[in-house]
């Protein structure tokens, strides 16, 4: 096979999956969908000038899953060969030969199947060669190091690059594919004054590297934050009101998304169950679902089953409109499937008043936590309680006014939703969730 990781390769794993698909249908299968993949990548570590690791990265994958009477089997191979490939198909219909037969499993409707796949601009390669990328991240991290005498040592600076390029095929006839990158640009930086010691860090991820942050500007914010840690300090439980750095913000609404998920629906497993049409979070807040913003991290021209992506609202004015449903999930909540496969893609915050920039959300919260870590995993999907270790900065007439460590958090995500006061303008686009900062009106703070 050849070593590219390209769009070239599309018509070759083409074939390797049409192959499979005929092989699954021989051996019995009423229904099959296969995917195959090939990633490379580089990964570099430097620490304290010293290159801590160098990391390469080739992998190639294909899985199939049959259905036979709507029991299924599914089975995986990194060898591509025929004879390994008919191999896998034969131990996937024999798991299905002896699986129970669930009348809701099977393909995604074939009239659901993507017929224009667009082009996303999602492929956007990096030869880098690993001198360069040594070279890249020491001078991030001595950026972050020459800023302050104070920052004494670091966890080091990292760049990675990768490209794959994958393609999905099922027995509806749909076979597509695409090749797709992601790099990435981080630093760790220590500070110290006395005994105390403080860590914070900085990084850039985009597809196309052109749109990463430069290595200088990352050690620095890297330091810069790390900086302005120091003299951490507790203070006393109380109820105020808090803001989520943008980075956390994503987690918070991803809490919600968690709970509209069709698993969780159809499980009855969640905080807010059988919601469509209720209020999740305060009149004039929106979510919006766009799965075709050019380079985005999450766009995709079809979801993990081949139904098409489309552009279309989560919440409305506050109010849930749908859940996030691949086929099954659907078909187990008597609904259709939102293209939803395999996650979200892309979902955009926004508000009616509009967002404010960070001085300004930190203006109308007046006095309360600015919160820009959390710590362990305190949440609750099925109660909505909600409590995790927190550290930030303390605000006082709208300022920043000292930093705070080791504080818990606590309140309930249904009313810490519609609790949501504004949001920022400082959008993070890392994720598959593109929100800025968020102000909610009141959490439980418990320090000393």
């Amino acid at each position: 096979m050849s070593q590219a990781v390209d769009a070239s390769r599309i018509p070759e794993l083409s074939n390797i999956v049409a192959f499979a698909l005929e092989e699954a249908r021989k051996a019995g299968a009423t229904q099959a969908e296969a995917d195959v993949s090939l990633q490379k990548g580089l990964n570099v570590t430097v620490r304290l000038g010293e290159v801590e690791t160098i990391e390469y990265q080739r992998d190639r994958g294909l899985g199939i899953t049959v259905y036979i009477d709507q029991a299924k089997g599914a089975a995986s191979s990194a060898d591509l060969r025929p004879e390994a490939v008919r191999e896998m198909v034969c131990k996937a219909c024999s798991i299905a030969q002896r699986t129970a037969r669930d009348e809701y499993a099977g393909l995604a409707d074939a009239a659901d199947m993507a017929q224009v796949i667009p082009d996303l601009s999602l492929d956007h390669p990096w030869e880098l060669t690993p001198e360069e990328a040594i070279e890249l991240a020491r001078r991030c991290e001595a950026a972050g190091l020459g800023l302050d005498k104070r920052l004494t040592n670091s966890e080091g600076a990292s760049v990675s690059t990768h490209r794959g390029v994958r393609v999905y095929g099922n027995t509806h006839g749909f076979i597509a594919g695409y090749p797709s990158t992601s790099h990435s640009l981080s630093c760790v930086l220590l500070a110290q004054s006395g005994e105390d010691m403080q860590r914070d860090y900085w990084y850039s991820a985009a597809r196309s590297p052109r749109e990463l942050e430069t290595a200088e500007a990352i050690g620095l914010r890297a330091g810069e934050r790390a900086i302005a840690r120091l003299g951490a300090r507790q203070i006393g439980t109380r109820r105020a009101p808090v803001v989520f750095a943008a980075e956390l913000a994503r987690g918070f609404y991803g809490h919600l998304i968690g709970a509209v998920r069709g698993t969780s629906q159809y499980r009855k497993l969640t905080f807010l169950p059988e919601s469509i049409g209720e209020r999740v979070l305060p009149p004039g807040l929106h979510l919006r679902e766009r799965p075709h913003i050019p380079r985005a991290m999450a766009s995709s021209p079809f979801d993990a089953e081949g139904v098409t992506t489309r552009d279309s609202d989560l919440v409305t004015n506050g109010a849930l409109q749908r859940y996030v449903l691949g086929s099954y999930s659907a078909r187990k909540l008597g609904m259709h499937t939102t293209g939803n496969a395999g996650g979200i893609h892309n979902l955009l915050v926004s508000s009616d008043v509009g967002a404010l920039s960070l001085p300004q959300l930190l203006h109308a919260m007046g006095e309360g936590l600015y919160i820009t870590e959390l710590m362990g995993q305190g949440v609750n999907g099925v109660t909505g309680d909600y409590s995790r270790g927190a550290s930030g900065f303390w605000v006082q007439g709208g300022e920043i006014a000292y930093p705070v460590h080791e504080v818990t958090i606590a309140g309930n995500l249904k009313p810490m939703l519609l609790g949501i006061r504004a949001i920022g303008s400082d959008i993070d686009p890392h994720g598959a969730i593109r929100t800025g900062s968020v102000l909610i009106d009141e959490m439980m703070i418990a320090g000393n």
